[in-house]
């Protein structure tokens, strides 16, 4: 994947000799081989979020190839260092147990740690949106970045800035939701179109009862109906046919997350005496 104006100027392109030896970059910077145990991970570094599956994928092939990409470093000490781009790489080796790993050592400024970062994650879509937004807002709250300057060193235009910006006002349920992926940014933006707090929640609730495409979610929410098919569970309807049978009366069964939950319908006080009676007896 080619890189971006911004990463690009920050992180110059680096020519790999050969596996396991120092390296020498286009800019002259070496890559050495730093001990693990001296590098510590940014604590602004806007990936909150690794996946396991990704982390096992990365693990399995370091273990078969080594460490292809060297990490980048900045020196916080004398012997400690800061990661700026790869922490997934570091997490990879330390389950790996590896002794070193292939790094070049940069100064950065914290902006630009925190850049590079955001950078590093977004380019190869490691970032969710809400990951994205709250490293975008770090970069305004912190270094006093315009969105035109986020804009110019991520090389996302403005309006994309300012609309992943805007997922910040939804409220914490919905942006968990994005964090954990139930949801789509696509999702979240057709939310934005409502400014009612109470709507943007039940319509969550639609989105992930009915599974919900962004297309729809955005029928909803112009006010459009919509017919959705809901499949049905066979071995659930199986279990309200022979408990609608034996208490002769009508069963639904409510499967949510964990729970479930079996609603009996009746319609006479007389019905309900009934049926305790019939289930105190058996």
């Amino acid at each position: 994947m080619a890189l971006g104006r911004g990463l690009g100027s920050l992180i110059p392109a680096m020519t790999i000799k050969r596996a396991n030896e120092e390296i020498l970059v286009e800019t002259g910077e070496q890559v050495l081989q730093i001990p693990i145990n001296q590098i510590e991970p940014n604590p602004e570094q806007p990936r909150k979020n690794f996946s396991h599956l990704e982390m096992e994928e990365l693990i399995d092939s370091i273990r078969e190839c080594g460490i292809i990409q060297p990490l980048i470093l900045t020196k916080i000490d004398s012997n400690q260092y800061q990661i700026i781009a790869g922490e997934r790489r570091w997490r990879a080796a330390k389950v790996l147990e590896l002794i070193t790993v292939p790094a070049i050592i940069r100064s950065v400024k914290d902006n630009e740690k925190l850049t590079i970062s955001l950078l590093e994650n977004i380019q190869r879509k490691d970032l969710n949106a809400m990951e994205k937004a709250k490293g975008y807002q770090h970069l305004i709250d912190e270094f006093n970045l315009t969105q035109e300057q986020i804009s110019k060193k991520i090389g996302k235009s403005r309006s994309s800035i300012a609309n992943t910006l805007r997922l910040l006002t939804l409220p914490e349920q919905i942006q968990k939701a994005i964090e954990q992926e139930r949801i789509t940014e696509g999702h979240a933006k057709a939310l934005l179109s409502t400014d009612n707090e109470e709507k943007q929640k039940a319509l969550l609730k639609r989105i992930l009862g009915l599974g919900l495409t962004v297309r729809e979610t955005e029928k909803i929410t112009a006010g459009k109906r919509i017919r959705k098919r809901i499949e049905l569970d066979p071995d659930i309807l199986n279990k309200e046919k022979a408990l609608s049978e034996a208490l002769g009366t009508k069963v639904k069964i409510i499967r949510k997350n964990k729970k479930i939950k079996v609603v009996i319908e009746l319609y006479q006080d007389k019905e309900l005496d009934e049926l305790i009676k019939r289930i105190i007896k058996k």
